[in-house]
C-alpha cells in the first residue's frame, strides 16, 4: 500500500493520465449508446443491447478494445521515470528494483480495478433500467466476465511496462508495443497450428473476452481455435508473472 501511494501521489497531479481517463470513459459510453442504434436484418438492437444477463459479455467486449489506450498509459508512466531520471532517485531513497517493478504493477492494478467499476456501475445502471429480467440470476448469471476483464487489462498493461522498461524511450515504446500486439504476433499465429498459437499471449488474453456471438459466427464460417475464458485464465496470469519478472530483471541487469 505505501508503494501506490507513492506512485497514486506522482499521478494524481499528472495530466496526461487524467486526459486518458477521460478518453477512456467518454468514447466508451459513446460506443456504447451507438451500439443501440445498430441495424441487423432491418432491426435496429436499440434496448436489447442493454439485456441481462448477455450485457456483461458484450461490455467486456467493447472495453476490451481499450486495453491497448491503458497500455499506452503504463509505457508514458515507466519511460518518464527514465527521462527525468526518478527510477535512480527512488533506489537511492532506499526503494529495491523489485519495488520499482511492483509500484507499477499496482497502478496496473488500480487502473485495472477502475475499468472493472465502471463496467459494473455501467451494467447494472442500463442492465437495471432496460432489461426486462432483473432478476437475482440475470444480474449475476455471467458476471464473472468482468473478472475476465479484470485479468486481460491486467495483462495488456504488464506487456506494456515490459516494453517500456526494456526500450525506455516512450514514442519507440509505444510504436513497439503496437506493431507486437496488432501485427508481429498476428502474423506469427497465422504460421502455427490452431492448437499452439492459442497459447501466445496476445491471443490467450483476447480469449478472456471473447466477441458475443462468436459462436454463431463460427458456425457459418471456419471455426476460431481459441481458449474459454475460464481455460485462458490461468495461462494469462501466468504471463502477467513472467512480464513483470522480466521487468525486474531489466532492471536489475541494467544501470539505471
Amino acid at each position: 500500500m505505501n508503494l501506490l501511494r507513492i506512485e497514486l501521489h506522482k499521478y494524481m497531479s499528472y495530466r496526461t493520465v487524467w486526459v486518458i481517463l477521460a478518453i477512456f470513459v467518454s468514447v466508451f459510453l459513446l460506443i456504447l449508446y451507438a451500439s443501440s442504434k445498430v441495424t441487423i436484418n432491418g432491426k435496429e438492437l436499440g434496448e436489447d443491447m442493454y439485456h441481462l444477463p448477455e450485457l456483461w459479455h458484450r461490455l467486456t467486449y467493447i472495453a476490451s478494445f481499450f486495453n491497448l489506450l491503458f497500455g499506452i498509459l503504463l509505457i508514458v508512466l515507466v519511460t518518464d521515470e527514465y527521462t527525468f531520471r526518478t527510477l535512480r532517485q527512488q533506489v537511492i531513497d532506499g526503494l529495491s528494483r523489485m519495488e520499482l517493478v511492483l509500484a507499477k504493477f499496482y497502478v496496473a492494478l488500480a487502473l485495472a480495478v477502475f475499468g472493472t467499476l465502471l463496467l459494473l456501475v455501467l451494467g447494472l445502471y442500463f442492465g437495471l433500467i432496460y432489461s426486462p429480467d432483473s432478476s437475482f440470476s440475470a444480474i449475476f448469471g455471467q458476471m464473472d466476465a468482468l473478472s475476465y476483464y479484470f485479468v486481460q487489462a491486467v495483462g495488456y498493461m504488464t506487456l506494456a511496462m515490459l516494453f517500456g522498461f526494456v526500450i525506455r524511450k516512450s514514442g519507440l515504446a509505444i510504436v513497439a508495443f503496437i506493431i507486437y500486439s496488432k501485427i508481429v504476433e498476428p502474423i506469427i499465429q497465422l504460421r502455427l497450428p490452431d492448437t499452439v498459437d492459442e497459447y501466445l499471449p496476445m491471443k490467450v488474453l483476447g480469449s478472456l473476452t471473447p466477441m458475443p456471438g462468436q459462436d454463431l459466427l463460427d458456425q457459418l464460417t471456419a471455426p476460431t481455435q481459441m481458449l474459454s475464458p475460464a481455460w485462458a485464465a490461468l495461462p494469462a496470469i501466468g504471463y502477467i508473472v513472467l512480464f513483470c519478472l522480466l521487468s525486474y530483471y531489466t532492471l536489475k541487469l541494467r544501470d539505471l
